[in-house]
């Protein structure tokens, strides 16, 4: 049995408030008796892609467990490179990463376009995306991951800018029955939907939570709630279950 925690959206920046969430997530998973095979953090990890924020990042996120990374719409890929990843010629091409963690595979792709809050995978993803997918045998499970949910979750700031165009990646994951599910970030709120016949689990905010249109009158981003995680459990059945905890 795999058990793999899933945050996003730590938005880290100079203020102590996003430092003290993040920590206290982690802290909640280190404890934990029965210890997650990984964690994943699914983008938006500074709030504005400073190498600073990300330096902060890399001294939250140490852990003794795999700790698996991509970019969301706030991450700014050079600083990112350099302050988290430590790597000092930066770069602005996407950061895609393969991670194997106990016999199954995590594609973690860059779904950012520079500049800009909506959602893509360019061409050189999608060709990564699909050279790693041929690679990996039919038998090993994998998890395809990324920030921008590829589907409409029926709220009018999200849903504009999710990843566009979609079908592109709907084809390749209809090409590999091994992807067992998507996983993603960027709407700050616990969802479960589904994308080219896989499951969509969306891991709750760090920093924050969003307010659904149906819930009435009220600012758009509510600090209020606690933090979030996700744990994604895949049996050895090949079952996947995911259970959502709030972090107080």
């Amino acid at each position: 049995m795999l058990v793999i925690a899933h945050l996003s959206d730590t938005h880290l920046d100079s203020h102590p408030r996003s430092a003290e969430r993040t920590a206290r997530v982690m802290d909640y998973l280190h404890a934990l008796p029965r210890p997650v095979d990984a964690i994943l953090i699914s983008g938006d990890i500074a709030d504005h892609g400073e190498v600073a924020e990300y330096q902060t990042a890399a001294k939250l996120f140490a852990s003794p467990l795999p700790v698996m990374l991509c970019p969301g719409n706030h991450d700014v890929r050079d600083a990112y490179r350099k302050g988290l990843l430590g790597q000092d010629g930066g770069g602005t091409g996407p950061i895609n990463t393969r991670y194997d963690v106990a016999g199954v595979v995590f594609l973690l792709a860059d779904s950012s376009i520079p500049g800009e809050d909506d959602g893509h995978l360019d061409d050189e993803t999608l060709g990564w995306l699909a050279d790693e997918l041929g690679s990996v045998p039919d038998a090993t499970p994998v998890f395809v991951s990324f920030h921008h949910p590829p589907v409409e979750l029926h709220h009018p700031v999200i849903d504009p800018i999710r990843l566009l165009p979609a079908e592109p990646l709907a084809e390749l994951l209809a090409a590999h029955p091994q992807v067992v599910a998507v996983l993603t970030g960027h709407f700050h709120t616990a969802a479960a939907s589904t994308f080219a016949g896989r499951p969509l689990l969306i891991a709750p905010g760090v920093a924050s939570t969003l307010r659904l249109p149906w819930e009435g009158e009220g600012p758009l981003v509510d600090f209020r709630q606690p933090p979030g995680v996700a744990f994604h459990v895949y049996d050895d059945a090949g079952l996947l279950t995911t259970h959502y905890r709030v972090v107080v």
